[in-house]
């Protein structure tokens, strides 16, 4: 495969950002596997971002060529007051979202999944992180709440001013060139690229990808980032700690629906329509078209093959009902394999009973 073809395939949606293209291209000329990752707080149950997005675009870099690491950071969540600040609930958490994503599709034979608690107990991890908080300001590490999901006025705990020192030093102890999460981790990664050099580190590409926009639309109460964009796809995206925000991987076909349909979704808009936003970073990603069931008087049935032409059509007046119809059935069918391995695996059962039973905290 040819190196464009590889570039193609790691920044393919929903990638929005790659810091940079230049380094990205010049590693694949250099190194033929090189190492990406993707850290995640185990503080409850997967929606469609922490799940089956995450499961897409790991898909994708594999077929490209790279080695992929799935970082459960168990002690960042500690550090962070997850669900109560349970270290046992939050490994439990852990374990159940290895088994999410082997049911989102994971390849987990393809994957490495490394736990932060086997990683910080090289010694010379708190050596680098105590070398990053002396190049740090206190200032600079609040800029970096946005990490663990608060605003810098939330940063109330010791904890959550080491957790940011802690993520920025991840990278070179898993040993990875290229550091793939959301839009709302970038900032501690600019830490990474500006101090690992300095410390004999290399320095990480950054590729981040698109914040699904929770099911209740954009919110204008951020306050977690400078970037007026980027603080808007933060306050706005889908939230674990607000169900009503969410499309849960167990959701069941009835509360699929539901949510669905009493989802924010205005005529003819198509920014920051968390329906079409579904449609573009899912279904098409799983499915070759969508059908919309319709009667002739209203126009008879549709099957779209590809994102920008249902997008097109909902610009011109196809109805929400119809879409919303359309792809609650698509979830549902999309999510099925999901609920049959947690009814059917006894381990992965177990696990999602005692995670459902936990309090999940901010």
């Amino acid at each position: 495969m040819d190196i464009e073809r590889r570039i193609e395939l790691i920044t393919r949606a929903p990638v929005e950002e790659v810091v940079t293209i230049e380094e990205l291209r010049e590693l694949l000329q250099t190194k033929e596997h090189p190492s990406a990752y993707d850290g995640f707080e185990p503080s409850g149950i997967a929606h469609l971002g922490s799940g089956l997005l995450r499961a897409i675009k790991i898909a994708d870099l594999l077929e490209a060529g790279v080695k992929f690491k799935l970082f459960v950071a168990d002690w960042h969540a500690w550090c962070n007051n997850k669900l109560g600040g349970s270290l046992e609930n939050i490994q439990t958490a852990g374990k159940y979202l290895i088994e999410a994503w082997r049911a989102c599709g994971v390849d987990t034979k393809k994957v490495e999944v490394v736990w932060a608690s086997d990683v910080v107990k090289d010694p010379e991890y708190w050596k680098t992180v105590l070398a990053f908080s002396k190049a740090s300001t206190v200032d600079r590490i609040k800029r970096c709440s946005t990490i663990i999901g608060r605003r810098e006025g939330e940063m109330q705990y010791m904890s959550m001013f080491i957790y940011p020192l802690m993520q920025a030093v991840d990278p070179f102890f898993l040993k990875t060139e290229i550091c793939q999460l959301g839009m709302d981790q970038r900032r501690v990664y600019m830490l990474s690229r500006e101090l690992g050099p300095k410390l004999g580190y290399n320095k990480p590409i950054v590729i981040s990808h698109h914040l699904m926009i929770g099911l209740q639309g954009p919110s204008k109460m951020g306050g977690f980032d400078t970037n007026k964009a980027v603080d808007e796809e933060i306050a706005s995206k889908m939230s674990k700690s607000i169900p009503n925000t969410a499309i849960f991987i167990h959701d069941s076909p009835e509360e699929i629906k539901k949510k669905i349909s009493e989802a924010f979704c205005p005529a003819k808009q198509t920014e920051e329509n968390p329906i079409l936003e579904i449609c573009k970073y899912i279904v098409f990603r799983k499915q070759k078209s969508l059908n919309i069931d319709r009667p002739a008087k209203f126009g008879g049935p549709l099957e779209f093959s590809g994102y920008e032409e249902l997008e097109k059509a909902f610009r011109e007046g196809l109805h929400p009902a119809d879409l919303k119809t359309a792809v609650s059935d698509s979830i549902i069918k999309i999510l099925e394999p999901v609920r049959k391995h947690f009814e059917k695996d006894k381990t992965a059962k177990k696990l999602l009973e005692q995670v459902k039973g936990f309090s999940v905290t901010r």
